[in-house]
């Protein structure tokens, strides 16, 4: 069973334990987490990555075809993501602590504080998402309206 409540003027869901191995499971196949390497003479000079640990996923009923999936996302101090897209998703991202630089393609640089949002459209470039702080972390609540089955975050190809 799946319970909603509005929390700070968002929309939270919760299930209870039942329906967390059916409705949490298929995100882990979807959603790209990433998991810092071994660390080697390259990798100790690079910066840290973010993780995305789903919390929910849900097939939107009224709307064939499209899931429902929220996540948090983890930057560690200084860590900033590798450029990407989220496909065809329509993403939703609030700061819940810390602070936060992003930049889509074609827009400026911003500087997103606890409490803040942004949404990115379908197919958006997302060229920098970065923690500002070399000592604090920082965590996103993201939430992708995105088709059935497909991947949540594709990472440019190395340059």
């Amino acid at each position: 069973m799946i319970g909603m409540r509005i929390a700070g003027g968002l929309l939270v869901a919760g299930m209870t334990a039942t329906a967390t191995a059916t409705a949490c499971s298929p995100a882990v196949d979807r959603a790209t987490a990433t998991v810092p390497a071994a660390p080697t003479a390259t990798a100790a000079s690079q910066r840290p990555s973010e993780t995305l640990s789903p919390v929910l996923e849900q097939p939107l009923p009224n709307v064939k075809g499209k899931t429902f999936t929220s996540a948090i996302v983890d930057f560690p101090p200084n860590a900033r993501a590798v450029a990407h897209r989220h496909g065809a998703a329509f993403v939703y991202a609030y700061v819940l602590e810390g602070t936060v630089r992003s930049q889509l393609a074609g827009e400026p640089v911003r500087t997103y504080h606890q409490g803040q949002n942004w949404v990115e459209q379908p197919g958006a470039h997302h060229l920098l998402t970065e923690n500002t702080s070399r000592t604090k972390v920082a965590k996103l609540l993201v939430i992708f309206i995105s088709n059935t089955g497909d991947k949540l975050k594709i990472e440019d190809p190395p340059t």
